[in-house]
Formats: C-alpha cells, structure tokens, sequence
C-alpha cells in the first residue's frame, strides 16, 4: 500500500513542529500551490531567527513560506496607516496594496531601499505591528492598469485562490504510486510550422502542457489551434500549463482551457503573467470587432488570472510529483522563459527554448545557456534557413535610420507596424537614442494601440530588462520611455487632428496588420509614394504583411463605412531584419554549440517545414548531435 497524502501532511507537520519554537505559534500548515505554507501567530519570531527556516528547507526539501495567521492580522485600513507611519517619508510612497491570500502587503515605492530599511529592520517592525507580510516593490515610472486590474481582481477572489491553491499543492505532493521510467513527448503545434506551438510531456505519474498558443493567421480554420482532440490529451490529467512567452502563438489559447473546465495551475515569469492578459484580452477585442467568433471570452480570461502562479528566474519549483521546473531568460520579449523541466530523480532533463534570441538587444540580455542537465533540448528555426543571416545589430540600426531619413528628406511619413510586446519597445529606444545623438531627423513619433500599456509593464519589471535600461530606470530615474519626441496617440479623433502633411514616424499594433490601429494608418499613408511602412518583426504566412513583402498591391479592406473597396498601394514597402526578438541562422547554431551540458537530443520546432528539416539535419551533419523535426501529432519516446 502507499502512503496517503494525510499521512505525508502529518509526517511533515511533525518534522516542521520539530525545528519551529512553540512561541511562534503555529496554527496550520498547508500545501499551496508549489510551496508548503506555516502560518503562525506570532511569524515575526521566525523572520528574526531565518536559520530555523533555511535548516527546515534541507530537512524537508520543499519551499517554505512563513505567513501570519489571519485572525491576528491587522485591518487594511489600520495596516496602510501603519506602514505610512513606520516608513520614512523620503522612501515616497506611492501605493500600498493588500493579497489576502498569501497574508502580503505590497508596497510600491519610488525608493524601495528606504522602505526595507538597514538589514531590514523597517520590514521587521511592519511585521511585528502589522502580522502582514511586506512586499516591496519600485513604484513604476509608467502606470499599468493591467497589474493593478490584476492586484484588484485577485484581492476580489481571495477566498478562491485559496481554494485554488490548496488544491494545486494536494495535486503537486500526492502520493506517488507509479515509479516514473519512461517521459513522452506529443507535438501538438508549432511543429514543422510558426503558431499554435503546443506540446505533452508526460510520464506515468504526471501530464504537463508546454505553451498553448493559436495562430492569429487561421482563426478561421482548422489549423488555428493545438491539436487538443486526442486520447493523450485529458484536462481531467493535466497538472500544469507551462507558458513561456506571453505572445499569442504562445498562450492565446490558455484561457480556452478554462473554459472547458480546466482547474489546474499556470506557471510562467512574473512580466508573462501580465502581458499576456493585456495581449488575451485585446486579441478577444479585435476578433469581436471583426465580426469573427472568439474561442473564449473575458471571464475565461479571469479565470486564467486566478489560477496563474508567477515565478522568478532561477526558482526550482515543484509542479508534479515528478516533475520541477526553472524558468531562465530567453532574451526573446520582456519575461519570455527558456523552460527547464527535472524529470524525476535525474531520469531525464528537458530544456525548452520557446522563442530565443542568443544576442544582446538595447532591451533585454541574451538568452542563459548553462543549466544543470540536458539530455534533451527543443528549439526553434524560426530564421533556420540558410539564408536567415541576420547584419549586427549596428548596422540593422543604421538601416532603419537610413530608411527613416531617407522618407522624411521626401517628405513623406514613416508606418512601422510593430507587435505592442518586445519589437515595440526596442525601436523606441532606437528612435529615441538616434534622434538624441543627431543620427536621425528629429520629427515627431507617435505611439498607438496597446504599446503605452505594453511599456508601463516593462517599466514595471526593470529586473527583466538590459543592464543598461534597468541602472538607467533604477539609479538614474531616467525612464526611456517617455522620450519628448513620443507623443501617444489615445483615440481614433486624436489621430484624426493629426497634421497628415507634416513628415512624422508611427507605431502602431498589430505587427503584421491584421488589426488594430496600424491598419487605419495603413490605409492613409499606403496611397501616397512619399511613405514608408517599414516591417520590423516577422510576417506570418497569410497575413497582410507578408503579402505586402513578396509583391502584392492589390487589396481588399473595409472602408470608413464598413464596405470592402478595392485599396491599392503606392506607398514604399520595406523590411528591417534584425530587430527580431528570434535568433537568426548563426545564432540558432551558435546556442546549439555553446549550451552547456550538451543535449543527447535536439528537436526542432517553431519554423516553416523546410527549416525545421534543414536545421535538424545541419545539427546531425555539423555538431553530430541526434536530432529531429517531427510533424505535429507525434508521440516520441525521450526515456
């Protein structure tokens, strides 16, 4: 017989009883989520003596966390007050919210050091006065109202996220009964093809689902979603979704899961919590205004929030009872994750790169390439082909520059259309440090769509961004972001009043044009030969932008009356590779070679067929590494 999940609770509520001084009080132990939760009355004696904790942690081997026990807790009201009180005035304040369900009180400040005082003193005194937990955070240079509808809609729910949290972590430490020797691998999206990435891995104890993306390209048929209707797919096995990046062929089909019935949790980096959010729910938006069928509505997307577990990089978590996961940057977009899963006790390793970019950027660091174990590595050939070599980032700068001048000196007017994550942020800093150094006109830049909430996220989790952007947001109080030359574009009337004669450069989303506001420029800037578009990020098979760079003129688009007209286009069309968020050929071998420890197996994925193919192939010929290009709906054995 095995041992039941209450005697695995008693063994270690014994073993914590055992190391925790009586005075501290403890009133319940529970497993939350991928952590065990001690909640005491009197928590402040176990954040002065930290060791008792840290000797519990590698006696137990589980995550611990100290909260305090709700009925001594402080009013919020009462709290705010207290902490106003206890922290000096020159840390400056700006917000003080509370999570119920963890017992944290969070503190934005615009100098969070003061509010954490010297060996944290001031944190201590808060929680002796409180029983709250403090959180610090930077108060953001940009607002989000996407984290704050976040921090709100949690605190609304805090009674379910409990529940949904105790039943995560009963689920992540139930008995094991099934020794794990055999790890599986199912394609689902993604494979042989760019969108829809999805795919399996399971074991005899455990089931956990690698993104659940939809390709925006095909909303209208088959090929839009993972392949979710097979045997080895069940929502009622699923013990986790693993997501990592927030981008739509990534996660735009998540809260369909929900929808379905789905109860389980959703790991992913801290800033990928909150883009992909705002990118769910303003893709549910441009498909309802065009009259297409959303897949899953605004509640379906709340419900993902309730159940999404953020992680920082570097943190071993337990996702199943055979399972931990690490999440690494992958230099792809603002949060986006390389995926390391520890399968059982060193059976086998798995390290997924979602999309990477093995390069420095203005905006983020290049993709981490050292892990503990490999013996299998998943990787994209998004730029695989032979051709896909990618000019040094100076020059692709340089290029746009040229572009750019070479419009506005004719005076015409510059489109580029940008996805509102990662592309977006990138070319404003470009634009803003040419224009400053005097490499580019000086003209004005204006900014419509979701990027301006995009950037509030990125300004809100400086620690993702490059060294330079961080110590220039953090030690110097410079935000980048808000350049003089960025004017943004808030209503379809502000853009209306806009001085159509005058040379000017916009961004606007979509990146591909299949919606938002850079269609509606499109349509006033396309008839004139005076301007731009210039494409930044890659164009999808089938989507307008990359009809547009292989040729095609020939349009049809709704008029302002809601009638489809013929649109020919006069305007210049051209292409700035380099700036995307994806490594190209060199790189892709690049990280192959360099990666440490090297993998038995590499599969390929996340690129046009004929790049997979020819990628897994140079592996197998150059690095005389096994590796492979399956077709989606393949079941590969990895152990």
């Amino acid at each position: 017989m095995g041992t039941s999940f209450n005697e695995i609770q008693t063994r270690i509520r014994e073993a914590i009883l055992g190391y925790v001084p009586k005075e501290a009080e403890i009133t319940r132990i529970e497993f939350e989520g991928p952590k065990l939760a001690i909640y005491a009355k009197r928590p402040e004696i176990l954040f002065e003596q930290s060791y008792i904790v840290t000797d519990m942690v590698n006696r137990i081997r589980k995550r611990v966390v100290i909260r305090s026990d709700p009925s001594v807790r402080l009013e919020e009201r009462e709290t705010e007050n207290a902490v106003k009180q206890l922290v000096p005035p020159e840390a400056e304040v700006t917000n003080v919210t509370f999570d119920p369900t963890v017992g944290e009180v969070v503190i934005e400040a615009k100098k969070p050091g003061l509010v954490i005082g010297k060996d944290g003193i001031t944190l201590q005194k808060i929680v002796s006065a409180t029983r709250w937990r403090p959180r610090v955070l930077r108060s953001p240079p940009l607002p989000s109202m996407i984290i704050a509808h976040i921090r709100h809609y949690l605190h609304s729910e805090a009674k379910e996220r409990e529940r949904i949290m105790r039943d995560v972590g009963e689920r992540i430490f139930r008995p094991t009964f099934l020794r794990s020797n055999e790890v599986l691998l199912t394609t689902l999206g993604g494979f042989r093809e760019v969108g829809r990435s999805s795919m399996l891995v399971r074991t005899k104890e455990s089931s956990v689902l690698l993104d659940c993306g939809m390709n925006p390209a095909y909303m209208d048929s088959s090929d839009a979603f993972p392949k979710f209707n097979i045997d080895e797919f069940d929502l009622d096995t699923l013990d986790a979704v693993i997501i990592s990046h927030a981008h739509l062929d990534h996660c735009g089909l998540l809260p369909f899961l929900y929808k379905y019935g789905f109860d389980g949790p959703v790991y992913c980096s801290e800033p990928t919590s909150s883009l992909m959010t705002l990118l769910q729910l303003d893709s549910l938006d441009v498909l309802t205004k065009s009259g297409r069928q959303t897949p899953y509505d605004q509640k379906d997307v709340r419900e993902t929030v309730l159940h999404t577990i953020p992680l920082k990089y570097g943190t071993v978590t337990d996702i199943s009872p055979d399972m931990r996961l690490t999440l690494h940057n992958a230099g792809h977009i603002l949060g986006s994750s390389i995926v390391h899963l520890h399968i059982g006790e060193g059976l086998h390793n798995i390290v997924y790169t979602g999309d990477l970019k093995f390069g420095h950027t203005m905006l983020l660091e290049p993709a981490v390439m050292t892990f503990p174990r490999i013996e299998t590595l998943i990787t994209e050939s998004t730029y695989g082909a032979p051709e896909d070599i990618m000019p040094s980032r100076k020059e692709v700068e340089e290029k746009l520059a040229f572009i750019v001048n070479k419009t506005i000196e004719g005076g015409g007017r510059v489109l580029i259309p940008v996805p509102a994550v990662g592309r977006a942020q990138e070319i404003m800093l470009v634009l803003d440090s040419y224009m400053r150094q005097g490499l580019m006109r000086e003209v004005p830049v204006y900014i419509e769509g979701m990027i301006s909430e995009a950037t509030a996220i990125h300004t809100a989790y400086p620690e993702y961004l490059s060294r330079e952007v961080r110590d220039r947001i953090i030690k110097e109080g410079i935000n980048p972001f808000q350049s003089d030359y960025f004017t943004v574009i808030e209503s379809s009337n502000a853009r209306a009043q806009i001085d159509g004669s005058s040379p000017s450069i916009t961004l606007a989303t979509s990146g591909m044009l299949e919606g938002g506001p850079s269609i509606e420029w499109f349509k006033m800037l396309a008839p004139s030969p005076l301007n731009t578009v210039i494409f930044v990020s890659y164009q999808i098979e089938g989507t307008t932008g990359r009809r547009l760079l292989r040729g095609n003129r020939d349009f049809n688009m709704l008029n302002n009356e809601g009638r489809t007209e013929a649109f020919k286009v006069e305007c210049g069309v051209d292409a700035v590779e380099g700036f995307s968020g994806h490594s190209d050929r060199n790189q892709i071998f690049g990280y192959a070679r360099k990666i440490m420890p090297h993998p038995d197996l590499i599969i390929v994925n996340h690129g046009e067929s004929k790049k997979c193919l020819g990628v897994a192939n140079t592996f197998k010929k150059v690095l005389k590494i096994n590796a492979i290009a399956p077709q989606n709906l393949e079941t590969i054995r990895l152990k």
